[in-house]
């Protein structure tokens, strides 16, 4: 097989494509669906100073990093990836206000305890298995939209059992899997 995509050739790639455009001055930018696709975020994503939205779903990343000096950076998603935790979203604990996971194989998320200002988490289709996991959604004092139909642990309930529990657990929720939660 080819060898993976580097960050720096999908920038270049996408730089090609949205011409006149620099990358370092986007506020923008879609790198998924790459061929061969990406298997590592690199530091060549630090230089995206302007970015407040960035993609790179549909790859094979196995781990986040590189994004630390993304200080802009609003909406990360990650989706249908080889994540198996969220390690590394830490340094957008100020900025972060969306990631969306799903389609991945996480099981854990402690990292998101320590998001501030993060409103939406799409973690559907994933490995969480347990509620002491769950729990950590309600650190983030921002939280309102969750979607996490596919879970081990939202699977092995009834669905009416599952909204029940999830609203006791976490009183701020506003929408569930794209339902609005009625209280």
């Amino acid at each position: 097989m080819a060898k993976p995509t580097t960050i720096k050739d999908a920038l270049a790639r996408w730089e090609e494509k949205n011409k006149p455009t620099e990358a370092i001055k986007a506020t923008e930018i879609g790198l998924q669906f790459q061929y061969p696709p990406i298997e590592k975020m690199d530091s060549t994503l630090g230089t995206l100073v302007e970015c407040q939205k960035l993609s790179l779903s549909s790859n094979m990343i196995e781990k986040i990093s590189g994004i630390a000096a993304m200080k802009n950076l609003r909406v990360l998603s990650l989706a249908r990836n080889n994540l198996k935790n969220i390690s590394g979203i830490e340094s957008l604990a100020d900025t972060l206000e969306e990631l969306w996971v799903s389609y991945n194989n996480i099981e854990k998320i402690k990292p998101l305890e320590s998001m501030k200002v993060l409103k939406v988490f799409y973690v559907s289709q994933n490995m969480i298995k347990d509620w002491a996991e769950f729990n950590r959604m309600a650190v983030p004092p921002n939280l309102v939209e969750i979607t996490f139909t596919g879970n081990i642990l939202s699977e092995n309930m009834e669905p009416p059992a599952f909204l029940s529990e999830v609203m006791r657990r976490l009183p701020n929720l506003k929408k569930l899997d794209g339902e609005p939660i009625i209280r």
